[in-house]
């Protein structure tokens, strides 16, 4: 599937093509190769808590994992924070209770329901950090670590430039539609 079709690739809107109709990874521009480099990134780290026994994981659980990075939520404020109804926050919260992920706090108000970070949350969430790092580590390794940090710069200065570093240092991003 060729995702990048009329999206204003360096070649005039069409990724070009080589013989075979693979498309060359040159012809892309940055947004597509930022997003299919973050899409692989995050599958890797995703398999890779699967096979340290973090079963269960899909990637739109880490927007609810990045709400309850600071404490506890109401399913209101999580579903507010997520930008979806509180039906929609209450089936992530429920696949993530049952897989041990978050578990239910107490709160001042017994007609309001808090969820937290179960240990075996917050341990999933080291292990993602972890893994993380040991990525950055190797692809300093193959690409060097002064390339790795410029490219790590440029993509910060970009997402600034394009108005999406707030949400991103307030842990505020959104899943995709």
């Amino acid at each position: 599937m060729l995702h990048n079709q009329g999206c204003g690739c360096k070649t005039g809107g069409m990724a070009r093509r080589v013989e075979d109709g693979a498309v060359r990874l040159e012809s892309l521009d940055l947004g597509h190769l930022a997003l299919f480099v973050g899409q692989r990134l995050n599958e890797q780290v995703l398999e890779a808590l699967h096979a340290a026994g973090f079963a269960g994981l899909r990637q739109s659980h880490g927007y609810v994992f990045q709400h309850l990075l600071e404490g506890p939520r109401s399913i209101s404020e999580l579903a507010g924070l997520l930008e979806v109804t509180q039906q929609a926050a209450s089936k992530s919260v429920a696949e993530l209770e049952a897989l041990g992920y978050v578990e239910k706090t107490e709160s001042g108000d017994a007609r309001v329901r808090h969820v937290a970070l179960s240990p075996r949350g917050r341990a999933c969430v080291e292990k993602s950090r972890a893994l993380r790092t040991a990525l950055h580590k190797r692809f300093e390794r193959q690409h060097g670590a002064q390339a790795v940090e410029s490219t790590r710069r440029l993509l910060a200065r970009v997402l600034t430039s394009l108005g999406g570093a707030e949400a991103v240092t307030r842990r505020r991003v959104r899943a995709p539609r």
